[in-house]
Parts: structure tokens; sequence; C-alpha cells
């Protein structure tokens, strides 16, 4: 018996498929002696963070099901560099291996691991470091315009969007408690709503 693992293959866009990854992270499989137990297809962008797919082979992992994930590529597994760390470490904890196709295999607690979790780490703050330098610099840029930024005295764009069915759910007899709900704001949302509306009647 070879280790269990489980294949992981992910596409951008709908008009993208997973079939050729599957198809060879399958013979890589076979190559490596794994004995592959589940195989999970997603479609979903990079950053997008709700991926069902990756749950589910996460949930393997933390049961012991599994010892090792198999991915084309490490981009194919990870949101960011910040992500993969986080994953990475999580699946150490779980004694699971992530095995990208080029044969590379993150262990987090052998030396070559360790390693790597130094430098992905590094990464990951030179990734916040710039993304922070790039927010502070559109800021600057947007002030030196003259923009005004955040939202301004009198701007109410959630509740004046929501002001008609609040106040046609009032006239209707509905409490303010029930508005709040259903529309999913706050009770009191509700309220400084109808205190303008009967203000400006």
């Amino acid at each position: 018996m070879g280790q269990r693992a489980a294949i992981y293959a992910r596409v951008s866009t709908t008009d993208q498929s997973c079939e050729r990854q599957v198809d060879e992270l399958t013979a890589f499989a076979r190559r490596g002696g794994y004995d592959v137990v589940e195989i999970f297809k997603e479609t979903a962008s990079g950053t997008k963070a709700s991926r069902a797919e990756r749950r589910k082979i996460m949930g393997l992992a933390q049961a012991r099901k599994i010892d090792a994930i198999l991915v084309s590529e490490l981009s194919r597994w990870g949101r960011s560099t910040q992500d993969l760390l986080d994953t990475l470490s999580q699946m150490a904890g779980w004694k699971v291996s992530v095995v990208a196709m080029s044969g590379m295999t993150f262990e987090l607690d052998t030396p070559h691991g360790r390693m790597m979790t130094t430098m992905l780490a590094g990464i990951a703050q030179f990734e916040r470091d710039l993304l922070s330098e790039r927010v502070k610099s559109g800021l600057a840029a947007a002030r030196a315009r003259g923009k005004k930024l955040g939202r301004q005295p009198g701007q109410r764009p959630k509740s004046d969007k929501l002001a008609p069915q609040v106040i046609q759910a009032v006239a209707d007899g509905r409490s303010y408690r029930w508005i709040a709900r259903d529309l999913g704001i706050n009770k009191n949302t509700v309220t400084e709503i109808m205190k303008r509306h009967w203000k400006s009647s």
C-alpha cells in the first residue's frame, strides 16, 4: 500500500477544464506509488476565498484519511503566499504533505520544510509591505488631486438605497424588528430612515 492521496485540480474560469490537470496528476500518482483516495475539481479564481472543494480536502486531511495532497503547481492550491503558508502549516500539524507535480514535497516538520517556511514567511511579509505601500501611495495621490476619501458626512449609501423598502414595510404594518431582520440591517437604521422620512414629509 502506498501513501493515500487526494488530487486537487483547479481552473480559474468556466471556459477552462480541470481534465488535463487530473490526467497528469493521476499519472504522477501512479508513478509515485500513491493510492488516490479521491479527486477534487474546482473552478475558482486564484484569489477567491470560498473554495468548497479545497475545504473538503482539508477535512480529509484533518480526519487523517489522506497522507498527501497532489497538485499540478502550488498556485493551484494557495490563494496567496500567506494562505499557502497557513495551509501548509495546518497540513504539517495533521502529518499531511502537499506535493507539487514538479516533485517538490512540502513537509514543514523536516529541515527542508522549515527552510521553506522561513522563505514563504519572508515572501508573505514582502507582499504585505508592497500592498501597504501601494495603498498609501494611492491615497496620497488621491489627496493630492483634491479627492475626499472615505464616507462623507451625510452620505448613507446603504440606508438611502433601502429607504423605499423600509417605508413601504412600515406602511404595511411591519415591526421595525421584523424589517431590520428581513433586510439585514440594524433596527436603529430602520428608526433613522423613518425619522428622516417623517421629517421630510
